[in-house]
């Protein structure tokens, strides 16, 4: 009996730490994000975080930015911006949510937030082999969406140093 305890004991522990990849997880330095669903507050933190590092202090509480992951109505869309005088509002379609890795995720928030926080416009230009230039594609253009581990830095460098 004990044995079989130790080992149910042991197989939990694997399982939870195979689940865990350090390279990609987010930390979240601040406490909280009113009006903002939790799930969402990592990539918040690590908006601001990758700002700073190009120079722009951003402060999404501050900016009084709320966001939520729920069903978005309009098929393909994964997320939305609603901003204007009195609102900065991020919605991330739940299905998406649901059905994409870290990555994508932060793809999808962080340009909603360069619309909400940075004030950017859809980008639509393409390099020469049709690769979208900007996170701020809308995914309805010509170019090809490719936000990937090798091109991120690039991708966040023009998000950020192109809206100053």
């Amino acid at each position: 009996m004990n044995v079989k305890m130790i080992f149910a004991g042991l197989s939990i522990l694997f399982l939870m730490s195979a689940c865990t990849n350090d390279s990609d997880s987010l930390t979240i330095q601040n406490n909280s994000y009113p009006g903002v669903s939790e799930n969402l507050w990592p990539y918040f933190n690590s908006f601001e975080q990758e700002a700073e590092e190009r120079g722009l202090k951003i402060d999404l509480v501050e900016l009084d930015i709320t966001g939520i992951v729920q069903d978005i109505d309009d098929n393909g869309v994964a997320g939305t911006c609603q901003y204007g005088s009195h609102i900065a509002h991020v919605t991330i379609d739940l299905s998406y949510w649901n059905n994409s890795s870290m990555l994508t995720r932060e793809y999808v928030v962080f340009h909603e937030l360069g619309h909400c926080a940075l004030g950017r416009d859809h980008d639509e230009s393409s390099f020469n082999n049709g690769i979208c230039q900007s996170i701020m594609n809308s995914g309805l253009g010509h170019c090809i969406p490719s936000y990937n581990n090798q091109n991120r830095e690039r991708y966040l460098d023009e998000l950020f140093l192109d809206s100053e």
